[in-house]
């Protein structure tokens, strides 16, 4: 079974354009991700997707330079993007990451994989019921549940955001990955110049050299700092996903 991780990354952020390539301790943010990718055991191929929108050409050239492979595709139709990609990687398993958790623990990520495969599951989430913080968030699923979706979906949210419509099937064995203690309340992604204030500090405090740490170490900080996990709490988790699907509900009132 060949598991194949996709990390989807754009310039174009509606919020805080040009994330993925800001610096944290002169590193793209995008490259301290990967370089924490690639502690995942249970990945046997990384691929980055960006767009063939030419302001994404710099993630393009950014990959080079890491000699990380990368698929380039649809800007909008980012279901379609991920097909693509994992189809040409030739993934029995496609594990989905996204380019704004610059903190992402490949822990995390293996546990998923393995309880994916364990389980012999169809769909393997840590977001369903979240126990991890926004910004650790993993999804595990069959390349024949992706090539459903693409087959089949038609909503701009499906498309957009790639898992809704496996996540919707009826007919799936579903597993969730949780954590023993509950840390859901920490938001650990970056969508708005505060959760990139939040995350610069942490890599400022535990990585000054650019060594590796560990999720314990993030949590730990967060406790014996408080006042760092409150520069941006009060911003809502998955609120991108929650304001297309409300957009989608409005057109379909007024259609």
């Amino acid at each position: 079974m060949k598991v194949v991780a996709i990390l989807q990354a754009r310039m174009s952020s509606s919020r805080l354009p040009g994330k993925v390539l800001m610096p944290i301790l002169g590193k793209p943010m995008l490259a301290q991700q990967i370089l924490r990718l690639q502690r995942a055991k249970n990945i046997g191929q990384l691929i980055v997707a960006t767009s063939n929108d030419d302001q994404d050409k710099a993630i393009v050239e950014l990959c080079q330079q890491l000699g990380i492979s990368c698929f380039t595709g649809s800007l909008d139709n980012v279901l379609d993007r991920f097909y693509h990609a994992a189809k040409s990687a030739q993934a029995d398993i496609v594990v989905r990451l996204t380019g704004d958790c610059p903190l992402a623990d490949p822990e995390v990520i293996d546990s998923a994989i393995e309880l994916h495969l364990t389980e012999k599951s169809g769909y393997t989430s840590n977001c369903e019921q979240p126990t991890y913080p926004d910004g650790f968030d993993v999804e595990v699923f069959n390349f024949s549940e992706l090539e459903g979706a693409w087959q089949k979906a038609t909503i701009p949210s499906d498309l957009e955001h790639v898992t809704p419509y496996i996540r919707n099937k009826a007919l799936i064995k579903k597993s969730l990955l949780t954590s023993a203690i509950d840390y859901s309340h920490y938001r650990l992604t970056v969508d708005e110049a505060r959760d990139f204030q939040l995350v610069e500090q942490i890599y400022q405090v535990l990585s000054p050299q650019g060594q590796y740490f560990t999720s314990e170490q993030i949590f730990q900080l967060l406790s014996d700092k408080p006042e760092l996990a409150v520069i941006n709490q009060d911003i809502i988790r998955n609120e991108g996903y929650l304001k297309s699907l409300a957009q989608e509900q409005l057109n379909e009132q007024k259609s």
